[in-house]
């Protein structure tokens, strides 16, 4: 009975042939569900898994261990070697029929690593499914049954959920199956912990282990999305369900029917969200767009000319209103494709082309280090914002890769901010005018001009990674 449960507090393949959508009867009162039921459920199908892990019977004890003579008094002595033994494990889902001849979609976390998959119709029939491929990053997997004429689902446009709009999921909650649960789009665009590639719909459908892989419908009978995680303390549904967008989920299957993978692009640049005080701090008239605070060498958007602290406000024709929605727009961009990118750059919106690169999938960072900021004879004194700067030496320098920076050694009072003790400042960013940070003097000197209620950015250095941080002077400041 999987279902992905999020607890931070504790393709169609081809061409698509769409059937006719039935809308859910409204009235005066509440929806009737009951023909969107009759009409859609027959594309609904139920995932049974299985999965195979061998491990051992026995743990290997010595006469000595004190859980010897337990064993050995029920007639279980351990042996020397442990015994290895294949067990299976089973799980349930739900999927939806994407065409006629049998292809299938459901969440990849139903069918990760499976041994065996099952797909059951309405109609009783079950077959053999084979995984055409998956994408986790997504949660997406594609499978294959062999039968022509199923039912199918029809496809929706999820950009016209309204929030407010009555939804329904049809699914296997608890290996119930063919069970339809309904509620309201609760919100659009919801950013989750690490996941990053999907602006998912949350609902109060409600929504339980079983029900991964099912399609979400609107009033008309149309899928918007597939049901893959919730929010829930107690492992059952707490109103809080999140599905994945379908024209996502369409996206990933076509490229997996077509490719037999899935590819994405990159433009080689870290970011980070732009807040008020941020975007006072770089001049900048609204709160939106993403914040470059690193280029990689060599990538797409150094050949382009994209410069750290940049801010990218539109990519490839549509608005980036916050970060997370940059590495949307790209990676759903075709590997070697030539994109606009317009940024605010140094006070001035300007339009710069960008070549698009395959992202790798086993990229990642290199592991940070922290080396300590400069030591200065005699203690220094708080400025007006609560740091303690010193100068770095030329060695420190030297190590850290960079020619200018100050260290933070303490941070008193009030000071707010992603800063820590060990960061360096490479610069200050204030009324849009960026400052090199050459030495905690000259810091602490501008750091006193600065109007009270005003913002100031800086460029910090955590080991290998830069980024930027805000702090309102007077908010936090002094």
């Amino acid at each position: 009975m999987k279902l992905r449960i999020w607890t931070t507090l504790g393709a169609l393949v081809g061409v698509l042939w769409f059937s006719p959508a039935v809308p859910a009867q409204v009235g005066k009162g509440l929806p009737d569900f009951t023909e969107l039921y009759e009409q859609q459920g027959p594309a609904v199908v139920s995932i049974d898994v299985t999965q195979k892990s061998r491990r051992s019977v026995m743990p290997e004890l010595s006469e000595d261990d004190p859980f010897y003579e337990f064993f050995r008094r029920f007639g279980q002595i351990p042996r020397n070697t442990p015994r290895p033994r294949d067990f299976e494990q089973q799980s349930t889902g739900s999927g939806f029929i994407l065409s006629a001849d049998g292809y299938i979609l459901t969440n990849a976390h139903v069918v990760d690593e499976a041994s065996e998959v099952s797909v059951k119709l309405t109609d009783k029939r079950e077959f053999k499914a084979k995984v055409i491929g998956t994408d986790k990053r997504t949660d997406v997997a594609l499978l294959k049954i062999e039968a022509t004429g199923l039912p199918k689902v029809t496809i929706g446009d999820p950009e016209k959920l309204k929030v407010g709009e009555w939804v329904a999921a049809i699914g296997k909650p608890f290996g119930l199956e063919n069970t339809i649960t309904a509620g309201i789009v609760s919100a659009k665009g919801r950013e989750l912990p690490n996941e990053n590639l999907v602006s998912y719909i949350q609902t109060d459908v409600p929504i339980n282990p079983g029900n991964s892989g099912g399609p979400l419908f609107n009033l008309k009978g149309e899928v918007v999305g597939v049901n893959s995680m919730i929010y829930s303390r107690t492992g059952g549904s707490m109103g809080l369900a999140f599905a994945i967008p379908i024209d996502v989920a369409i996206n990933v299957t076509k490229q997996i029917q077509e490719k037999g993978r899935v590819t994405r692009s990159r433009i080689g640049v870290q970011i980070q969200e732009v807040s008020r005080e941020t975007a006072d701090a770089f001049g900048l008239a609204k709160a939106n767009g993403a914040l470059v605070n690193s280029v990689e060498k060599g990538g797409p958007a150094d050949k382009a000319g994209i410069e750290q602290g940049d801010i990218i406000v539109k990519a490839d024709g549509r608005n980036v209103s916050s970060s997370a929605e940059l590495p949307r727009i790209i990676t759903a961009v075709k590997p070697g494709t030539r994109i606009v990118l317009q940024v605010w750059h140094k006070g001035a919106v300007k339009d710069v082309n960008v070549t698009v690169a395959e992202l790798k999938e086993d990229e990642g960072a290199r592991p940070a280090r922290r080396p300590a900021p400069g030591k200065d004879k005699e203690k220094a004194k708080p400025n007006r914002m609560g740091l303690v700067l010193s100068d770095l030496s030329e060695e420190q320098k030297k190590e850290l890769e960079i020619k200018s920076g100050v260290g933070v050694e303490e941070i008193s009072g009030t000071a707010r901010g992603d800063i820590q003790p060990g960061d360096v400042i490479l610069a200050l960013i204030s009324r849009g005018t960026t400052i090199e940070a050459k030495s905690a003097e000259q810091l602490n000197a501008q750091i006193a001009k600065a109007e009270k209620g005003s913002s100031v950015t800086f460029l910090l250095k955590r080991g290998e990674r830069q980024f930027y941080s805000t702090i309102k002077l007077g908010n936090g400041g002094e």
